[in-house]
């Protein structure tokens, strides 16, 4: 009898069935530093599968080595925040022991030390790599800890200081019938919360959907996979409040019907992957999740997926196809993953903010969260601020915060200049000019104004900064982080960064000829690519390209 399988999702049938390779290629690599022959040939035996399908996971992911590393690996980032503060390999000298490798990479997630670095995956700012690569050459480089925070954020329910037995208290109540799915739910809609992972779907009826849908097990996962430059908020939230996004998800998996979750984070992200899992035990120790939650009889299952690299995985399906151990190629859509996600199940999906946010609304009611925003914008806001400004960090605000006040609560521009432009919403959304400076941040404002709020992430441009190469720079993440699958995203994404490095190197503004291809490329990549990143790679050019030919404030 022919398996059914819905609309769409019919070329997946020769996919190889899991379990997922990736977290052992992860434990391997982890145990040994790269990925031996040897090691991957038992590896394929003992899991009875073929090498070509494990060497088709090495070739995607760019965490995977598959030589021998040195005592010491400088990974140095060159996209747009570290860019604006000088950042890149090219500025480094090179280095007169074969013992040390530097090499260039993608973003790091650690925008507020820029320009940022890491050495043996020891995140640090480049300033600091001297004294880091003489540890990591002596053996003695200690392991990196994640950024605390003494007080609590304006979106935590619990006092400071409250322990494992005083919080979790939405969780407690739901599973000892205090609460009902549909008071949930109920909260959830009438708070207005979006998701804060970009594409801003309201969260309530993401959940109700997800628990409508047919077909189990059902799946809920947390996507910790941040990767895009300016984009560190999460990471501080995972850092600072675990036990908000992981209660978060577990009520996320109680009212969609599901029994496992798991948090997925960038393997950057080390620190902060060590205080989830560490939260994560503590909560087992407790008993508060496990084969019998808190006493209530239900399973909940908690795990942590470390990603194997690539910037796309932050896109959903892209996310799905790693976990279930393929290459991190978006799907088609539909079917989304509300109703065919992992493993063909229904599938929650939200960000890290997202979850974090679920507690307090259930618990103080979504009236009060609604009463905390701006305007028509709704409850709390974290934001990563970067690049020319004197204090890059993360800040929580009332959502619809103007953009010059998060300026200035970064302690202004570098150098008390005047400001070029920004991007409001990270990589991703258009740069907008300095007369948008009070515009709101949030989605309809942002919007409104011609960019977004995307993933939460304003970097900051200084007067005398060259726009144009900042968005040309903007598309070099974009283009090396293609996947490939599709070819207006992989060849239009090449063909326009060649055109605009030419100009740049030259010195020149773009011709007519040049401009008008610049704009085709766009409509066409906007248009026809699979998944958001071909789809938005060249808007902050065209936004620049719309401020002024080669603008330069």
């Amino acid at each position: 009898m022919t398996e059914h399988r819905p609309p769409g999702v019919e070329a997946r049938g020769g996919r190889f069935p899991g379990p997922s390779l990736i977290p052992e290629l992860n434990a391997i690599q982890g145990r040994l530093g790269w990925l031996p022959r040897e090691d991957l040939e038992q590896l394929a035996r003992s899991t009875r599968r073929p090498r070509y399908e494990i060497e088709g996971l090495i070739s995607f992911y760019p965490h995977f080595r598959t030589s021998p590393p040195p005592k010491v690996q400088v990974s140095v980032c060159r996209d747009l925040p570290c860019w604006l503060r000088n950042g890149g390999a090219d500025t480094l000298c090179e280095p007169a022991d074969a013992d040390v490798e530097i090499v260039e990479v993608s973003c790091l997630g650690r925008c507020d030390i820029a320009p940022a670095a890491a050495v043996n995956e020891h995140p640090a700012s480049v300033a600091d790599l001297p004294g880091l690569m003489l540890e990591a050459h002596a053996g003695t480089l200690p392991a990196a800890r994640a950024r605390g925070r003494e007080l609590p954020w304006p979106n935590d329910p619990y006092p400071a200081g409250s322990t494992l037995a005083e919080r979790y208290r939405t969780l407690r109540a739901r599973l000892a019938g205090e609460l009902t799915d549909d008071q949930i739910l109920a909260a959830l809609k009438e708070s207005g919360l979006r998701g804060m992972g970009g594409a801003g779907f309201p969260t309530g009826t993401k959940w109700e959907l997800v628990r409508a849908a047919e077909g189990t097990p059902k799946y809920a996962i947390c996507n910790a996979d941040e990767s895009e430059p300016g984009t560190f908020k999460d990471r501080q939230i995972l850092a600072t409040q675990p036990n908000l996004v992981l209660e978060g998800l577990l009520l996320g998996m109680i009212v969609v019907g599901a029994e496992q979750g798991w948090v997925f984070i960038r393997h950057e992200y080390a620190p902060e992957e060590h205080v989830l899992r560490t939260e994560i035990a503590a909560l087992r120790a407790a008993g508060v999740i496990g084969p019998d939650a808190c006493g209530s009889g239900r399973t909940l299952e908690i795990d942590v997926f470390v990603s194997p690299g690539g910037y796309i995985l932050g896109e959903e399906t892209a996310l799905l196809e790693c976990m279930e151990g393929h290459r991190g190629e978006p799907r088609n859509k539909p079917p989304f993953p509300g109703n065919y996600g992992l493993h063909g199940r229904p599938t929650l999906m939200n960000s890290v903010e997202t979850f974090a946010d679920v507690p307090i609304i259930v618990q103080h009611g979504p009236q009060a969260w609604r009463e905390v925003g701006i305007g028509d914008s709704v409850g709390w806001k974290f934001v990563a601020v970067s690049g020319h400004v004197k204090r890059p960090d993360v800040y929580c605000v009332p959502a619809g915060t103007p953009v010059r006040e998060l300026i200035e609560l970064a302690g202004g521009v570098l150098g008390d200049a005047r400001v070029a432009a920004v991007q409001p919403g990270g990589a991703s959304s258009n740069f907008l000019s300095p007369d948008r400076l009070d515009v709101g941040l949030d989605f309809g404002p942002l919007a409104a104004a011609g960019s977004m709020l995307g993933s939460g992430a304003l970097v900051v441009l200084a007067e005398g900064t060259d726009l144009l190469a900042a968005a040309t720079n903007v598309l070099r993440f974009f283009r090396n982080e293609s996947c490939g699958k599709c070819v207006p995203c992989r060849v239009g994404s090449t063909k326009a960064h060649e055109i605009l490095q030419a100009s740049l190197e030259a010195g020149r503004s773009l011709d007519p000829g040049q401009r008008a291809r610049i704009f085709e490329l766009e409509e066409v990549m906007r248009k026809t690519s699979i998944c958001g990143l071909g789809q938005v790679a060249l808007g902050p050019v065209v936004s620049v390209l719309h401020l002024g030919d080669r603008t330069e404030i």
